[in-house]
């Protein structure tokens, strides 16, 4: 027996339904396929966060010359062709700078794989540093700058205050000094932990 008028349209209604099932399962799957597809990140995609104004070094600064651990003097022209990361502490044998000299000295030889150098500067006395460096057995040279050349040429020296008392001291601050003499990073107002490390990144990124 033929189907009816009204059993054809609701054969017609349940295929049609079917299609509109079966697309939309095939739209979700292919989402899911989309989804699951990994994103490749090129290193040419790594941005490296660098502040809206670097400091400019003036040319005299590169020939500052200040007496070092070792028996040695120190001058930015004699390390010319490696890069530099110089960093300004407030003061020898204290809670923070032995930190942030222990950190600096636990990557020294990743920043040596890199052509970089590390010295730490501040206002102590060379037998002052001898005997931080001894103590926590620090492989690179810290400069001795008593009469505030360097941290002046690199404007370190900010008013601080310390239980309602105004005084000048220096500000901890890092800077990245590139092959050619030219300051290519900065950090001002320096919190210790994972600052290194994130120093070493910078260098690692750059190349």
């Amino acid at each position: 027996m033929p189907p009816t008028k009204s059993q054809k349209s609701k054969t017609s209604k349940v295929s049609i339904k079917k299609k509109v099932t079966l697309k939309t399962n095939a739209k979700k799957k292919s989402k899911k396929k989309i989804s699951r597809i990994p994103i490749a990140k090129s290193k040419a995609s790594l941005k490296v966060d660098r502040p809206e104004k670097l400091f400019k070094l003036k040319a005299a600064s590169l020939k500052i010359t200040v007496s070092a651990t070792g028996q040695q003097s120190f001058c930015l022209k004699n390390f010319l062709g490696q890069k530099v990361v110089l960093y300004f502490y407030p003061k020898d044998l204290t809670p923070g700078c032995t930190v942030e000299g222990q950190d600096f000295n636990s990557l020294y030889n990743k920043f040596k794989n890199s052509n970089t150098v590390i010295l730490g500067v501040s206002r102590d006395t060379v037998s002052l540093h001898e005997r931080f460096k001894e103590k926590y057995g620090f492989k690179f040279e810290l400069l001795s700058d008593k009469d505030e050349k360097l941290c002046k040429a690199f404007d370190v020296i900010k008013l601080k205050k310390l239980y309602g008392r105004e005084y000048l001291g220096v500000d901890r601050s890092t800077f990245v000094i590139d092959e050619s003499g030219k300051i290519i990073q900065q950090w001002r107002g320096v919190k210790v932990k994972g600052h290194a490390k994130e120093v070493l990144e910078f260098i690692k990124a750059i190349g």
